[in-house]
């Protein structure tokens, strides 16, 4: 039989059976169009069309060099950023393997088998009732001919993954060095925080001399002299506090750059200065979905779930396979490589799914609900992606609005501050008027602080939120997108 009509027969089986096996199986979400998602009023006053995506390096626009030095370590030896290469690794092995399938495979096979043959089989007189040795030597050769894209699809599909792992580990360096961004900018603020408490222990000892000398001058009573102090033990008890959490601090910057915890000791003091105001790239949010790493990452998913349904459609069809070998095969070894025993041959295998329980539906049917929870999982990383922005941008805003007012309201505390210890060295007024006063000038210092750190940390977050400098090599070619189903 020749082979066109076998192909020809395939043809039109597979059809018959593609038609009858596929009625009512389809995924049944979509990928979602970020320009669909309303971000108008939320970036109003912040976009800015000369505003420029952060860099691969953004924390350099801090203008810290020791930080410089901390990322640089870190990348070079977090563990888990190690972890995911090798994830990126077994995705490229992985691919690999799924383009093994599309080539020609070809086996070098030796067997020699004594056996003895039976008086009854096969085997004619004289051998049959002997014993001897059957050998073979030969070169098989297969070939799958892929007609339904079955092979090519699950490369394809193997490619998506290689491309979202790729995507993942640089999510891992970005969560990794925006992590560290934020504990170093909590060590700052620990470090301006002990300023304050060190400025207010030496006030307070001050204070506890001038009213020591009042209580001599009859001017006092002890009453007040144990309360200036109990504020000493109190605010280095305070001192004590923030000491603890600095060393917490260190511990886990530390971990972040993969070194044990006397790597932390060695920290100076940061120095993050974020004087930039707030200017958000004018493309906002078409451009966002290839500036996220977790954003590019979920599409390649959908994009490896679409393909991953071709190949359980695929498998509806006819396989067809093409043999051959070719070599040496003989009883014995005496005439084992004469042109005699020569052997070659060569054919089609076909295989066709005719009755199956419900097992190719069953599959296809998972592989379409795998693209559904890929693509809301899409949906949803880009929803969330878009609130992240907005939350930065939110945050930005009512930090610079509080930061104004209570900087403010910090030089009229401090000045009453001087007036009431002034007029309390004079005697015009009593040290109770002096502990409330030093209370809300000790607590807008505290606050001024926060807001310092809390905007340093939200330029951080805003990298963050906008990728990172993230740029993929490869985004998935429109065409190759436009076949994946849009939400409704």
């Amino acid at each position: 039989m020749s082979v066109r009509p076998l192909l020809l027969a395939t043809l039109s089986a597979a059809v018959l059976t593609a038609c009858a096996s596929f009625e009512g199986l389809a995924p049944r979400a979509g990928v979602g169009d970020a320009n669909r998602l309303a971000v108008g009023t939320s970036f109003a006053g912040g976009a800015d069309a000369t505003a420029a995506w952060p860099a691969s390096n953004w924390w350099a626009a801090f203008g810290d060099a020791q930080l410089d030095r901390l990322m640089d370590e870190a990348l070079a030896a977090s563990p888990s950023l190690r972890a995911a290469h090798a994830r990126l690794d077994r995705a490229n092995a992985v691919a690999g393997l799924a383009d093994s399938t599309r080539q020609p495979q070809v086996t070098a096979n030796a067997a020699s088998t004594h056996q003895r043959f039976s008086e009854h089989g096969q085997v004619p007189p004289p051998l049959a009732g002997t014993s001897h040795t059957s050998n073979r030597l030969a070169l098989d050769f297969s070939y799958e001919l892929d007609f339904w894209g079955k092979n090519a699809a699950a490369f394809e599909a193997a490619l998506g993954g290689v491309r979202a792992a790729e995507a993942e580990a640089q999510q891992a360096r970005l969560l990794l060095s925006s992590a560290l961004a934020r504990s170093y900018i909590q060590l700052q603020r620990e470090f301006e925080q002990q300023d304050i408490a060190e400025a207010l222990l030496q006030q307070r000892r001050q204070l506890q001399d001038l009213t020591d000398r009042r209580v001599h001058a009859g001017l006092d009573s002890s009453v007040e002299l144990q309360q200036a102090a109990a504020a000493i033990p109190a605010t280095e008890a305070e001192l004590a506090a923030i000491h603890e959490r600095m060393a917490l601090l260190r511990n886990q910057l530390a971990a972040l750059l993969g070194a044990g915890p006397d790597r932390g000791l060695a920290i100076a003091r940061p120095a993050v200065d974020v004087a930039q105001t707030l200017a958000l790239p004018a493309v906002l949010p078409a451009e966002l979905i290839g500036r996220r790493p977790d954003v590019v990452a979920q599409r390649w998913r959908v994009e490896a779930a679409a393909r991953d349904i071709d190949v359980a459609k695929a498998q509806f069809y006819p396989n067809v396979n093409l043999v051959a070998f070719v070599g040496f095969q003989s009883i014995g070894l005496g005439h084992f490589l004469d042109a005699g025993s020569r052997i070659a041959g060569a054919g089609p295998a076909l295989s066709l799914p005719i009755f199956d329980a419900g097992r190719l539906r069953s599959q296809l049917a998972a592989r379409d609900a795998d693209f559904d929870a890929a693509a809301e999982q899409y949906n949803a990383t880009l929803i969330d992606a878009l609130r992240d922005v907005a939350d930065q941008v939110a945050s930005w805003r009512a930090i610079d609005t509080q930061l104004d007012q209570s900087l403010a309201a910090l030089g009229r505390f401090d000045e009453a501050y001087r007036l009431a210890l002034l007029r309390y060295r004079e005697g015009l007024s009593t040290y109770v008027t002096v502990l409330g006063v030093e209370a809300q000038v000790l607590g807008q210092r505290r606050q001024v602080a926060d807001l310092q750190a809390r905007r340093r940390d939200t330029a951080v977050g805003l990298a963050r939120a906008l990728g990172g400098g993230f740029r993929p090599d490869a985004l998935p070619p429109a065409a190759r997108n436009d076949r994946l189903p849009a939400a409704d």
